[in-house]
């Protein structure tokens, strides 16, 4: 019986620039060494599995999580970030749920280079690349596809009819994908971001990877409890802003206690006052 042919690969070329990359030390600033761990775990299994690709649903992050010994959020939270910073591709992933990138598939076909001077290999899925891109070696069905359909009209026709349902049907599973996405460990949290990121796209100001970022550290800042947080992104949901701003409670707070520190004063003062018209009082009889 023929052994079956190996898809990954056994080891892939890793960059000593690697910890020099901006992204790669904003990843480490925010989720420490989890992130780097985790992101190179991914690494090791695109290459072995299928050599240029690997789907991830949801069962696979908890397996993620067992074999890391870390909490399933934290993992979300990291491959949230690696698609949003383009170390995987966004697009494909909202998609189908795998994780790839041009990168991994140019270092992918560059592994392969040897092997494949004997046997061309043949990639029929999930290729990133374009025909200039890609290495004489590595045939691409898709390529070969989009050739056919040039050479006749009606096809063309029938592709585009085809492409335009597959577009729709794509927005549509996007649109119920993006409900998993975890910004915040909190459930309730997580779903008000969500629906403040919806408002601002209605509003035609889509925020894009980075700028949400930006809004989640702001939003940890302007409030010390999940509790809070909701209110503060509910408010904000309210009255259409593209900002978060403390809840009510918590500026009354501090206003309560900024009033407090000034009566305390002004009691100081008057005791003063008093024990100085006494002294004054007793140097008058003397």
């Amino acid at each position: 019986m023929a052994r079956p042919i190996k898809k990954g690969l056994e080891y892939f070329p890793f960059d000593v620039g690697f910890f020099s990359d901006k992204k790669i030390k904003i990843l480490k600033s925010r989720y420490g060494a989890d992130g780097i761990v985790i992101y190179q775990y991914l690494l090791c299994e695109i290459y072995k599995e299928n050599g240029y690709y690997l789907i991830v649903d949801d069962d696979y992050e908890y397996i993620i999580s067992d074999d890391l010994n870390m909490e399933i959020n934290k993992v979300k939270q990291v491959i949230n970030f690696l698609l949003e910073r383009s170390l995987f591709n966004y697009k494909l992933f909202q998609s189908d749920k795998v994780l790839t990138s041009t990168g991994i598939q140019k270092r992918y076909q560059e592994a392969v280079k040897t092997k494949a001077s004997k046997k061309a290999i043949t990639i029929e899925k999930y290729w990133l690349l374009n025909e200039e891109e890609t290495a004489t070696y590595i045939k691409v069905t898709l390529f070969k596809s989009n050739s056919e359909i040039n050479s006749n009209k009606s096809e063309i026709n029938s592709s585009l009819s085809e492409e335009k349902c597959h577009k729709e049907k794509k927005s549509k599973l996007k649109e119920s994908k993006e409900k998993d996405i975890a910004y915040f460990s909190n459930a309730e949290l997580n779903d008000a971001f969500i629906q403040f990121l919806n408002m601002r796209q209605e509003a035609g100001k889509q925020l894009n990877g980075y700028q949400i970022q930006i809004l989640t550290e702001k939003l940890e800042r302007v409030a010390d409890t999940d509790e809070d947080r909701i209110s503060a992104v509910k408010n904000a949901i309210a009255g259409g802003w593209s900002n978060f701003y403390p809840p009510k409670k918590q500026q009354q707070q501090k206003k309560s206690f900024n009033d407090q520190r000034t009566y305390d004063y002004q009691n100081l003062e008057k005791k003063l006052l008093e024990n100085r018209d006494k002294r004054r009082s007793k140097d008058e009889k003397i």
